[in-house]
């Protein structure tokens, strides 16, 4: 599965004769950002992976703080989170991981190798 040389995109083939389909990493970025601001005692992701096209589309808030590495099928994934006050961290950090792992693999057919969450802050608001 080669990554297109003009941007980062994964290639994928489809069906036998069907053609190719090709996904952004930077839609890879926004899937795992929804999938991980769903889980409960998630506040906020930060830091500023995916930026520029984000920004474009108009869904810059929605890719910050994720870094996706895409090899072949597999995904990388970095997230950074702010965690609400009062929540367990293990618990927390375990749901965005199995969330953004599902996320990715059922939209995007791309087989989740890891997700790294780091908790960047606590929100106490």
């Amino acid at each position: 599965m080669p990554r297109d040389s003009r941007s980062d995109t994964v290639t994928l083939s489809l069906e036998e004769n069907s053609g190719e389909l090709k996904i952004a990493n930077e839609v890879v970025a926004i899937i795992a950002a929804l999938a991980a601001t769903e889980v409960e005692g998630v506040v906020s992701l930060v830091g500023n992976a995916t930026h520029e096209i984000i920004a474009k589309q108009g869904l810059r808030s929605q890719s910050r703080g994720i870094n996706v590495a895409v090899d072949g099928t597999e995904v990388t994934v970095q997230i950074s989170i702010i965690i609400k006050y009062g929540y367990s961290v293990p618990d927390v950090s375990a749901k965005v991981q199995e969330r953004v792992k599902n996320a990715i693999e059922n939209m995007a057919g791309l087989q989740v190798r890891s997700v790294d969450v780091s908790i960047a802050g606590v929100d106490v608001a």
